[in-house]
């Protein structure tokens, strides 16, 4: 039997490369039956790309805030689970998907899926995690390793990659994976939210597959270099901190946060200043209150 599909892209101030992207979307064969598109209160104007886009089965959900990717999922995936679709499809407003990605993941009999990227030049930049280390107190960073460093090209991978951790730029999951763990957490604003949704789906059981062969491209370079001492390494901090809470999986990891942050107090006068060190005690103090679950149910 053939499945619906809901693809749920989040924007927030880039409409050019949203305009992009809703094109690449009017390409694809077979087409989604629902384009959930996300406006988290976009003040360019992405409002009159919108508008003028003819795309069958868009559905626009503007918000009158900025929600965060991470509440633009929760919303955006909310609707598409309330419009009754039997996948979901949620990716950023920067990505393009070739014509036959969708059909590569609508072939593939899983719960759980992800389209691989590749960069503007063709090279592969697939950095969902093939480890993900909630185990040893040692790992610093739990993404030891990910799809782009195992396999270096794309033709280099085999069909399926078993992953342990996502991004919300080509997941594609079944509602029942929702009804079953939940939706994606808000809370999360920017920032590991997707990490946290992978969590929960395998601890539920699930597997989560990378397929070679659909194939997303990248619009923007990826920029992984963020300012911790600004506002975004705030959310870094804290989200980061909260997974370990959330999710350790012993004591001594569960600890981690608090070495992190005090190792950053310690060090700060040598990294600069007082600011990172601000945002690490802001962080840890945030993170203490996330470590409560969110819903394991869509009701």
């Amino acid at each position: 039997m053939s499945e619906t599909t809901g693809v749920v892209v989040v924007t927030y101030n880039r409409a050019d490369l949203l305009e992009r992207m809703l094109a690449g979307l009017g390409a694809l064969d077979p087409a989604p039956e629902l384009v959930v598109v996300v406006d988290n209160a976009s003040t360019d104007h992405t409002p009159d790309v919108l508008a003028a886009c003819t795309l069958p089965g868009l559905r626009v959900v503007r918000t009158p805030e900025n929600l965060g990717g991470a509440g633009g999922f929760h919303l955006g995936t909310r609707t598409a689970y309330d419009a009754g679709v039997d996948r979901i499809w949620l990716m950023d407003d920067d990505v393009l998907p070739a014509p036959d990605c969708l059909g590569v993941l609508l072939a593939t009999d899983e719960d759980c899926l992800m389209a691989v990227r590749e960069d503007s030049q063709g090279r592969l930049c697939e950095k969902a995690a093939t480890r993900f280390d909630l185990r040893n107190p040692l790992a610093i960073k739990p993404k030891s390793r990910m799809v782009e460093t195992d396999w270096g090209s794309r033709d280099a991978m085999p069909e399926r990659v078993e992953l342990e951790n996502v991004a919300f730029e080509g997941f594609m999951v079944r509602r029942g994976v929702l009804e079953r763990i939940g939706l994606p957490d808000p809370s999360y604003f920017i920032f590991y939210d997707d990490v946290d949704f992978a969590v929960r789906a395998r601890r539920a059981g699930y597997r989560i597959w990378a397929l070679r062969d659909a194939v997303l491209v990248r619009q923007l370079d990826f920029d992984q270099q963020h300012d911790l001492a600004g506002w975004k390494g705030y959310y870094m901090y804290r989200n980061l901190f909260a997974v370990h809470l959330r999710y350790g999986e012993n004591a001594l990891v569960r600890l981690k946060p608090w070495l992190i942050a005090l190792a950053v107090v310690v060090l700060s006068p040598a990294r600069g200043g007082r600011a990172e060190a601000g945002n690490v005690i802001r962080a840890m103090r945030a993170a203490r209150g996330m470590r409560r679950l969110p819903p394991s149910s869509v009701d």
